[in-house]
């Protein structure tokens, strides 16, 4: 019964951590435009953390990804690494994300909406 009692709690815990917030959409739904950074998409985001990132600061080869919000006034919000490999790189690109120019926001039914991104980067 005990561990019946665990295993019910755990699946419940686990539910609540899947919960979409608020206003947030998936960056995935089909009738949402997707946010722009500097007149493009991840690929221009992909140029700016290249070349605002210290690479010094990896000490391993592996990979972080970061999650983050695209808020409806094309802010970079609620700034996670949510899997890394060396605690410096990790630091490193949060301070990137956080230097982050502001984005075009998405758009649903031609008004902003905020998105949420994973973005990976893999070290070599």
């Amino acid at each position: 019964m005990k561990k019946f009692l665990v295993l019910v709690a755990f699946c419940l815990v686990g539910l609540t951590g899947m919960a979409q917030v608020g206003d947030v959409e998936d960056v995935y739904d089909s009738d949402v435009i997707q946010p722009k950074f500097n007149g493009g998409g991840l690929d221009k985001f992909h140029d700016f953390l290249n070349a605002n990132f210290n690479y010094s600061k990896v000490q391993k080869a592996g990979k972080i990804v970061a999650s983050f919000t695209i808020d409806a006034d094309g802010n970079l919000k609620n700034i996670r690494i949510v899997e890394f490999h060396d605690s410096d790189a990790a630091a490193e690109m949060i301070r990137v994300l956080f230097e982050s120019p502001k984005w075009e926001p998405a758009k649903r039914g031609g008004k902003p909406v905020s998105v949420d991104i994973k973005y990976p980067m893999v070290f070599r």
